[in-house]
């Protein structure tokens, strides 16, 4: 694997009778194919089979490829078996992949995803996996996915002794792909925070980002951890999208290798910038695509090193993040929901009517520079969340659920799955400027206000084009074609207030 892509690695092995028994490893791998030696020699042995006594040379090609991980195992095994003419027969149509133990058993191995994608689309026939890992290739139709449990049941397969039947891909249908995530809070269990609630509606129908500024506890952290309870079911393409990262990350759970649910990332604040873009030596996806298609949420953003937050400039406008190392560059998907929480001072009060702040003005000024202008920027809603009495914490009526909510939020993503049906955009907050002077069109009052909130605003050009897409998304919520007055103000009240 390169990156989230596949590079075919043809697996080669040759003797040398006359010299001293050696096993060499060559094509650039890494420590751990180098001491797949002794698993190769020992599950030869003990599933049956004879190793050579003499010079043996694996080569995996292309040579200039760096190889890493013990997937190589299982084709090198097969290679040795048919190059001391204990196996026979051609296998050009078909993909080895899987660990070896010294008994000859397989073992689960990261990537397999990806990789059966990569099979199908270079129209291999056949791909042989460890059988833990025969679900996950299952996803992937057209193409037969056949779970090896061992060497000794690979060679009776190979050499038609007894067959390994495929795994039947009803074994691996995505369950309740229009069931969403499970968490302990619901909506209806916050009490009050009405406008932050509606925020994180219009977020979820249209993919927006998210600022929640406001004093200790007043329910931040617990509405972002219950955002995920009103965001729609992922599609199948998503979820196949979502699993292939996961399966290169080796984060999908073993007991069902599927992400059904929309990924809710949090990493600390203490994370260094590799842990949340990714990157490393040998390049692996970070928090912002473990978070593809799902929730980033970053609490206590202003505790985030300042330089850790300015890499997420290029992510959030591009969706992707382009990670450059000597040997190349690696693009990894990153289209996510950014949610980040932040109390408005060092001590969390300039903003409570009730309680006195105890910060000066320069240390207010220090801490909210933690966070520079281009970042908050790129946020589409900025929500005061207070921090509320008593009276507000027993509602007279009962709030509204998740379910409620979350079927509001389909209807809208529906609306725009019918817009943008010939587009590369998914949802509102993805379209480019030619779609936004398409389908965010204003009246001539609409566009007086507009004028007017840029000049006291002091809204940049990207700003403009973000107020523009959360009208889009509330006046799809409202299930109006158009934008109106009332969607561009409601858009214009998320917009921060310059002082």
């Amino acid at each position: 694997m390169v990156g989230l892509n596949g590079e075919l690695v043809e697996v080669e092995a040759d003797l040398a009778p006359r010299q001293q028994p050696t096993f060499l490893i060559v094509g650039l791998p890494d420590a751990a194919i180098q001491e797949a030696k002794e698993r190769i020699r020992f599950a030869i042995e003990n599933s049956g089979f004879n190793f050579p006594r003499y010079k043996v040379t694996v080569n995996l090609a292309p040579a200039d490829l760096k190889k890493e991980g013990a997937v190589y195992d299982l084709a090198m095994a097969v290679s040795i078996l048919c190059t001391t003419k204990q196996l026979s027969g051609k296998f050009d149509d078909s993909i080895f992949l899987g660990e070896l133990a010294l008994d000859g058993k397989t073992r689960s191995t990261t990537g397999i995803l990806p990789a059966t994608i990569f099979a199908k689309e270079n129209n291999y026939k056949n791909i042989f996996v460890p059988t833990q890992n025969a679900a996950e290739a299952a996803l992937i139709s057209g193409i037969n996915v056949y779970p090896v449990f061992c060497l000794a049941e690979l060679y009776g397969h190979l050499s038609g002794f007894k067959l390994i039947a495929p795994i039947d891909r009803t074994q691996a249908v995505i369950r309740n792909p229009k069931e969403p995530a499970l968490f302990a809070t619901d909506m209806s269990d916050i009490c009050g925070q009405e406008q932050a609630k509606r925020a994180l509606e219009i977020a979820a129908a249209g993919s927006h980002n998210v600022l929640l500024v406001g004093p200790p506890g007043s329910g931040k952290t617990l509405l972002a951890k219950t955002f995920p309870t009103v965001l729609p079911a992922l599609s199948e393409p998503e979820i196949i999208e979502v699993t292939k990262i996961y399966s290169i990350a080796g984060l999908l759970p073993k007991d069902n290798p599927v992400i059904l649910n929309r990924p809710f990332r949090s990493p600390h604040h203490t994370g260094s910038g590799v842990a949340l873009v990714g990157g490393g030596k040998i390049p692996k996806p970070g928090e912002i695509s473990l978070a593809h298609r799902g929730v980033l949420f970053l609490d206590e953003f202003p505790e985030f090193p300042r330089a850790v937050i300015e890499n997420l400039r290029q992510p959030l406008e591009d969706g992707t993040i382009s990670i450059s190392r000597a040997q190349g560059t690696l693009t990894f998907p990153a289209r996510f929901t950014l949610i980040a929480s932040q109390n408005p001072c060092p001590c969390g009060y300039s903003t409570d009517p009730d309680k006195s702040c105890l910060c000066t003005p320069i240390q207010i000024i220090k801490y909210q520079k933690k966070i520079s202008g281009p970042i908050i920027d790129r946020f589409d809603l900025h929500v005061s969340v207070p921090r509320l009495n008593y009276e507000k914490l027993q509602p007279n009526q009962t709030p509204e659920t998740s379910t409620v909510i979350r079927n509001r939020v389909e209807a809208a993503i529906r609306k725009q799955n019918d817009r943008f049906a010939n587009s590369k955009s998914q949802y509102n907050s993805e379209m480019n400027p030619a779609e936004i002077k398409k389908f965010c069109e204003l009246d001539n009052s609409s566009t007086e206000i507009l004028k007017n909130a840029i000049s006291q605003l002091f809204m940049s050009a990207r700003s403009v084009h973000r107020v523009l897409k959360v009208a889009r998304t509330i006046a799809d919520l409202a299930g109006e074609s158009t934008i109106k007055l009332e969607h561009l103000a409601e858009a214009l009240q998320y917009r921060p207030k310059q002082n």
